[in-house]
């Protein structure tokens, strides 16, 4: 067993020093990273795409804000996409002035691709130049639209990538949900920002209308569940890079919940890393493996814990060390998403963090994806 704990102690050391490298990486980035001021010289017209699948305790919350923009309201069309829905979505969304399709009246449940497929037909109903993207559980700051469209209606991007916060209740399992999904969205912002490699929500999303068709939108992309945000910025980095940016500032973030247990969290990001096979940045892949790998030498010590205290006292090094490298980068992006309360189970929450991330890579591969009552993978 020595060997074995020597072995995983190496590797992780080996693993921590690329690690340690990127966050810098990261932090780097999002320090440089500041607010592009918003106008509205060029007011072409909106499409607001929304897929709703069993939102109706979400839908109208989300409109609201939607017609609370500090954006000319004449330029703006909403969409509602209606996804087999089994509780009172579109009879709530029919409620404000917006277009209500319904997904079932296109196709039936024989396809993976169900949110793809309502943003597809939300973009063929559409009259907009430029689209943007958010889920029906989130709720959009006043200067949303206008922000998050300003590159592109000014011809400096063609896609835009915005923030997305999510709002924790007082459990524990809720805050590190927002703790979490804050981390990845700083990678997010920094990677994006910088352009190291693709990371998009489709949450909070942007981009023309004509480049989504110039890529032939998820075709190609559409025999997997998730990926509505992922997959469609590959196809357009891959011809666009340069155009793409990532919108910094309040005015660009929404926020949205968290899931109700823990149970239906690792559900949400096995379905999230089950796209992981898909991408074909290099680089990308080459980043989450090692992440992957470097959670997975702590949890393999942290299994052999109870069984030697050479693995215990190791284990304990190793989450020590783990931290000590993510705190600034951390610090700095819960400050930015204004979450910088949640630093206090930061450290607490590690065990949980590396057991997630194994589980949920591993699964996310491997096993099979639940969404919203349906078995998609």
């Amino acid at each position: 067993m020595i060997t074995l704990i020597l072995t995983l102690t190496l590797l992780f050391l080996v693993l921590l020093i690329g690690y340690t490298v990127l966050l810098n990486q990261y932090h780097r980035a999002l320090q440089e990273m500041k607010p592009q001021p918003a106008s509205l010289d060029t007011i072409p017209l909106v499409s607001v795409i929304i897929p709703a699948r069993n939102e109706a305790q979400n839908i109208a919350n989300c409109l609201k804000a939607l017609f609370e923009q500090d954006f000319p309201s004449s330029c703006v069309e909403i969409i509602v996409i209606d996804d087999h829905s089994t509780d009172d979505t579109a009879r709530i969304a029919a409620e404000f002035p917006v277009k209500v399709i319904r997904l079932a009246d296109f196709i039936h449940q024989d396809t993976l691709a169900f949110k793809k497929m309502a943003i597809t037909k939300g973009i063929e109903a559409a009259k907009g130049e430029i689209i943007l993207t958010t889920d029906a559980d989130c709720v959009a700051p006043k200067g949303w639209i206008r922000s998050m469209t300003e590159p592109i209606r000014n011809n400096h991007a063609i896609m835009t990538i915005g923030g997305v916060r999510m709002v924790s209740e007082d459990s524990y399992i809720s805050k590190f949900q927002a703790l979490d999904f804050a981390i990845l969205q700083g990678i997010t912002a920094a990677a994006v920002s910088s352009r190291m490699h693709d990371m998009a929500s489709g949450a909070n999303l942007a981009y023309t209308r004509a480049v989504f068709y110039e890529v032939n939108g998820f075709d190609g992309v559409d025999d997997i569940a998730s990926g509505d945000d992922m997959l469609l910025m590959q196809k357009i980095s891959a011809r666009y890079d340069n155009s793409i940016q990532y919108v910094s500032g309040s005015d660009s973030i929404v926020e949205t919940k968290t899931e109700p247990d823990l149970k239906s969290f690792f559900r949400q990001r096995i379905r999230w890393a089950s796209k992981t096979n898909k991408y074909k940045n290099k680089k990308l892949l080459r980043i989450l493996a090692m992440v992957y790998f470097l959670n997975l030498t702590v949890f393999s010590l942290m299994v052999l814990a109870p069984f030697n205290w050479i693995a215990t006292i190791t284990a304990l090094a190793c989450i020590a060390l783990k931290t000590l490298t993510e705190w600034r980068f951390i610090k700095d992006v819960l400050y930015y998403f204004k979450l910088s309360s949640l630093l206090v189970i930061f450290l607490p929450s590690q065990p949980l963090h590396i057991i997630y991330t194994v589980v949920s890579g591993t699964f996310g591969l491997f096993g099979t994806v639940q969404w919203k009552g349906r078995k998609v993978k």
